[in-house]
């Protein structure tokens, strides 16, 4: 039974940075692309980072800069950094995997943005 769970979401002032960790089961996770994806309120899911098996990263364009995404594999966990926080940050952020042609979503993690 494949799980990813989120956690490290919250509310943070402008300015502000989090670490995103979504852990993994289920799959083999040393081979396995690992994405993020964010929900804002009305809006629709919005791909924010993936990273490959190899780490090769790939970041959608309004999230360069702020954004990075890295992998532990003994750990089983991907991580999404987030810096310079502003108020449109303000989403569900989502841990996703492509897993023998399923795709799997976490429960997400809420970040909120504000002053």
């Amino acid at each position: 039974q494949v799980q990813l769970v989120e956690s490290g979401g919250g509310l943070v002032q402008p300015g502000g940075s989090l670490r995103l960790s979504c852990a993994a089961s289920g799959i083999i996770f040393s081979i396995a692309s690992m994405g993020w994806y964010r929900q804002a309120p009305g809006k629709q899911r919005e791909l924010v980072a993936t990273i490959t098996n190899a780490g090769r990263t790939n970041y959608a364009d309004s999230m360069k800069g702020r954004f990075t995404i890295s992998r532990d594999n003994a750990k089983k966990t991907v991580y999404l950094q987030v810096n310079s926080l502003e108020p449109e940050d303000t989403a569900v952020y989502y841990c996703n995997t492509r897993w023998r042609d399923r795709v799997y979503w976490g429960q997400g993690t809420q970040v909120t943005v504000s002053s």
